[in-house]
């Protein structure tokens, strides 16, 4: 169940919105005469969201790209090439 409050709230008891988001992971919906307004989320699930969307973008380019008949490169050359980057030549 979302978690709303008035914006009056977030005036108020920002500590106690603050621990529960980070406590829960979760966000708090903001309302402003009863309308929404905002979001307030940790840091930690606003960098995790930005992550996502992030890696969503990347892998609409790498379709994209697919669909457009470019070649990728073998997993196991791939991978063999970043351990080689890691690790050294073996």
């Amino acid at each position: 169940m979302p978690n709303i409050r008035p914006i009056s709230d977030l005036r108020s008891n920002a500590n106690e919105i603050s621990d529960f988001c980070r406590q829960t992971g979760e966000p708090v919906y903001i309302t402003r005469n009863g309308s929404g307004d905002m979001v307030v989320v940790s840091i930690e699930e606003y960098e995790r969201q930005q992550a996502l969307i992030d890696l969503y973008g990347k892998l609409a380019v790498a379709e994209q790209e697919i669909a457009s008949g470019a070649e990728g490169e073998d997993f196991l050359t791939a991978a063999r090439r970043l351990r080689e980057q890691i690790h050294g030549s073996l």
